[in-house]
C-alpha cells in the first residue's frame, strides 16, 4: 500500500511539473506595435512639437537638437548659431495609424519652407527647415514631395528644406518638453504657437486624437 501511494504521488508530481512547464513555454499570442521615427526641423521646436503631438498615431514627440558639430549642446549654445545644430523634434509614431507621407504633408503646411534659416522673427541656422530621414523610403518620399511642391509652385518661392540622413539627436532640456501645453498663456505661445495648432485642428481635424478633437 505504501509503495502504491508513493508511486501515485510521484506520478502526480510529474504531471504537475509537465503542466507547469508547458504553461511556461507556451508562445505568447500578443503582438507588439512596430513604431517608427520621424525627425523634422521647422523653426522653434516649441511650435513643431505642438503641431504634431495631438495627431492620431503619434505616441511621443521630443524636442532636441541635431545636425551640428558638438555633442550634448545646451539651448544657449544652439541659440548662438555657432554649433550648426537645428532645433528639431523626434516623432515616435505608429505607421498603421498615420503614414510618413501624412506627417510630411503636415510638416510642409505648418511652416514656411522657403525661407532659409528663418521662421518669422526667429532667425538663425538653428531655425532651418529640415527633414532628417531614417531610411531610404523616408528619403525618397521627402525628396519626391519636395519636388512636387516646387514643380507645382505651391509656394511663391522655391522650397529650400534640407533633406539629410538623420544625425545624432540630442534631447533638449526638460523645460522645453511639452512646452506649449505647459506654457500656453505666454505671449510667444499665444501669438506664434497657437495659430499653428489652430491650423492643424482646422485643416487636419480628421487626423487628431479624439481627446484633441473634443477641445476644438
Amino acid at each position: 500500500m505504501i509503495k502504491l501511494l508513493t508511486t501515485a504521488l510521484l506520478l502526480l508530481s510529474f504531471c504537475y511539473g509537465s503542466l507547469a512547464q508547458s504553461k511556461a513555454v507556451k508562445p505568447s499570442t500578443k503582438t507588439t506595435k512596430k513604431m517608427e521615427l520621424a525627425t523634422f526641423g521647422a523653426g522653434c521646436f516649441w511650435c513643431t512639437e505642438a503641431v504634431f503631438q495631438d495627431l492620431e498615431g503619434v505616441e511621443k514627440v521630443e524636442s532636441g537638437y541635431a545636425g551640428g558639430r558638438i555633442a550634448n549642446p545646451t539651448y544657449k549654445e544652439v541659440c548662438s548659431g555657432l554649433t550648426g545644430h537645428a532645433e528639431v523634434i523626434n516623432i515616435t509614431y505608429d505607421p498603421g495609424k498615420i503614414s510618413f507621407k501624412e506627417l510630411l504633408e503636415i510638416f510642409w503646411k505648418t511652416h514656411d519652407p522657403t525661407t532659409l534659416n528663418r521662421q518669422g522673427n526667429d532667425v538663425g541656422t538653428q531655425y532651418r527647415s529640415v527633414v532628417y530621414y531614417h531610411n531610404d523610403e523616408q528619403k525618397q518620399l521627402a525628396e519626391e514631395y519636395k519636388k512636387k511642391l516646387n514643380d507645382a509652385h505651391a509656394f511663391p518661392n522655391p522650397v529650400v528644406t534640407e533633406i539629410s540622413a538623420a544625425p545624432t539627436f540630442y534631447k533638449a532640456e526638460n523645460y522645453h518638453q511639452d512646452y506649449y501645453n505647459l506654457n500656453g498663456t505666454q505671449p510667444y505661445c499665444q501669438f506664434v504657437v497657437k495659430p499653428k495648432v489652430d491650423k492643424v485642428k482646422a485643416v487636419f481635424g480628421d487626423k487628431l486624437k479624439k481627446t484633441a478633437s473634443a477641445t476644438k
